[in-house]
């Protein structure tokens, strides 16, 4: 007896449901495969994807329209990276038309929170909306969908940023190709001092803003040869970031550091306490060489000189952590 299945593939003999290769343009499908080409097939959750791609699997597999042998695979949990990141570099048009939703009040609502690590409610109506449209989970807790959406969102929301900034990755490489890391953040700090305010006002996302402006500064140099991984949520209080860069050599491999963003919230010491030991349980499972803990410090009342330092700790371990208020 068949009835309506609202989670996975629909199965025609189990389950009552559309069609699958109706919800298709299926004759320009087939030409784009027999030209060679890829497609992309982008819609909300539930609404039938992966059905389509699978009975496309089979009909291919059919031999009724060539001579064709199709493999369905999903490399989502894999985190197939350098296709993720030729299609952020692409700016697919599906990726394009997720940054122009960003730009909408009510999907704001939604990933603000999600970026800035805060806590707080969506409202129902907004949350659902930015379901229906995929670029969150359908079940709780409210996370990103998936890892490509998590690394595109704040690419989307600093792209222009990335742009406008002068930095170069070649300034802070070494001879032997490393990254100084030191250096990069130090340059960060100053440049943080002297222009946050005419950046905060050219962002949308208020709330996320400093956590936005020093990945759309990291983004920047990296592109130069490394990347950038991203852990961020809602109710986690940070930012995780983990930078990777060609260690160079015979050996290969990459060197790995750890950069966590926090607000600080309250006493300077405890916020600093909290962080530390965030960032030593980060490196600990990145297996990161150093780590370095920034502290955003928002309180308009505190001079700059009160705010900014740069202070040294020690993980469990040995592995240093450099700590930067700003």
């Amino acid at each position: 007896m068949r009835y309506f299945n609202t989670a996975g593939p629909v199965v025609a003999a189990d389950h009552y449901g559309i069609p699958p290769l109706q919800r298709l343009d299926l004759a320009e499908v087939l030409a784009l495969i027999r030209q060679k080409k890829y497609f992309v097939l982008h819609a909300p959750r539930q609404s039938g994807k992966t059905s389509a791609l699978l009975a496309l699997r089979d009909l291919l597999n059919g031999g009724a329209e060539g001579a064709f042998r199709s493999v369905y695979c999903n490399v989502e949990g894999a985190g197939a990276l350098a296709a993720r990141e030729q299609l952020i570099r692409r700016r697919e048009t599906h990726l394009d038309q997720l940054a122009d939703k960003l730009q909408e009040e009510r999907v704001r609502r939604v990933v603000e929170p999600l970026l800035s690590g805060g806590g707080g409610r969506a409202r129902a109506h907004d949350l659902e909306y930015v379901r229906d449209l995929g670029l969150v989970a359908s079940d709780p807790p409210v996370r990103v969908a998936n890892p490509i959406y998590a690394e595109v969102v704040p690419r989307e929301l600093t792209w222009i940023t990335q742009e406008e900034l002068t930095e170069e990755a070649a300034w802070y490489v070494d001879a032997a190709g490393g990254l100084q890391v030191n250096a990069l953040m130090t340059k960060f700090q100053q440049f943080f001092r002297e222009h946050s305010e005419h950046w905060r006002q050219r962002f949308q996302y208020q709330e996320a803003w400093p956590q936005l402006l020093l990945q759309a500064f990291l983004q920047r140099i990296v592109n130069g040869g490394g990347r950038i991984d991203r852990e961020y949520g809602l109710g986690r209080g940070r930012t995780d970031l983990l930078l990777e860069w060609p260690r160079g050599g015979a050996d290969g491999g990459a060197a790995r550091y750890v950069v966590e963003c926090k607000v600080r919230r309250g006493d300077l010491q405890r916020t600093i306490a909290e962080g530390v030991a965030q960032t030593a349980g980060y490196l600990d499972r990145c297996g990161a060489q150093a780590g370095h803990l920034v502290i955003f410090d928002r309180d308009e009342g505190r001079s700059w000189d009160e705010k900014m330092f740069h202070d040294q700790r020690q993980a469990p371990g040995g592995v240093r952590i450099d700590i930067w208020g700003m």
